[in-house]
């Protein structure tokens, strides 16, 4: 099991404040629960450390997550950076 990222609340800020303005509403599923499909990736804001982690089989709702598909793809990569830097 990895350890918690130094400063993950500021990561996770940070991660949030990536996310453009009309990425907000598709995003708010980080504050409400969100069904994933199988395979469908994410990032559990909770625990950053893990990164970017799939859903197994349809995942019952969860909160406190970023699906990938619910915000554009050139976002996702700055996340990721973010992520890759802070580590």
């Amino acid at each position: 099991m990895k350890e918690a990222m130094p400063g993950e609340d500021v990561i996770r800020d940070r991660i949030l404040q990536l996310l453009v303005e009309g990425e907000v509403d598709g995003a708010s599923v980080v504050a409400t629960a969100v069904r994933l499909a199988n395979g469908d990736e994410y990032l559990d804001l909770e625990q950053l450390q893990q990164g970017v982690q799939r859903a197994r089989g349809a995942v019952n709702p969860l909160s406190g997550v970023l699906p990938r598909k619910a915000i554009h793809e050139d976002t996702w990569r700055r996340i990721l950076r973010q992520l890759k830097a802070a580590t």
